[in-house]
C-alpha cells in the first residue's frame, strides 16, 4: 500500500469569503477595518489575501513597458491562521467544520449555527 505524499491538507477559508482578522497588528488598523473578502488563498504558504488587510507600499520605477512609475499599495499575504470565516446567515465570526449533506458530499458547516455554508462562485 502506498502513501499519499505531498497532500495539501483542506483549508476551511475559501476565495470569495468575508474574514475578520482576529490576530497580528493588521487586526488594529488606522481605519478600524480589520474585515474584507478574500482575494486569493496561498495553498503552499497557508497564506491569504484579503481586501483592504496588511497593505504594503511597493515602489515602482518607471520602464518602457510601464513608463508611469511611483508607489503603489497592495495586499500583503497574511497567515489563515489568523483570520477567522464571518458566517454568511448572522454576520458573526464562526468556526467552521465539514460533515455530509443531503446528497452524501462534503460541505462546509458553521459549528455557531450549524447551518452549511453555501459555496460563493
Amino acid at each position: 500500500m502506498e502513501r499519499k505524499q505531498n497532500k495539501q491538507p483542506k483549508l476551511k477559508i475559501r476565495k470569495g469569503d468575508t474574514v475578520k482578522v482576529i490576530a497580528g497588528n493588521y487586526r488594529s488598523t488606522p481605519d478600524k477595518i480589520n474585515s474584507g473578502k478574500v482575494l486569493e488563498v496561498l495553498l503552499e504558504k497557508n497564506r491569504v489575501i484579503v481586501e483592504g488587510i496588511n497593505m504594503v507600499t511597493k515602489h515602482q520605477k518607471p520602464s518602457a513597458g510601464k513608463p508611469e512609475g511611483g508607489i503603489k499599495k497592495t495586499e500583503a499575504a497574511i497567515h489563515i491562521s489568523n483570520v477567522m470565516l464571518i458566517d454568511p446567515a448572522t454576520g458573526q465570526p464562526t468556526r467552521v467544520g465539514r460533515k455530509l449533506n443531503e446528497k452524501g458530499k462534503l460541505q462546509r458547516y458553521s459549528k455557531k449555527t450549524g447551518k452549511f455554508i453555501e459555496v460563493i462562485k
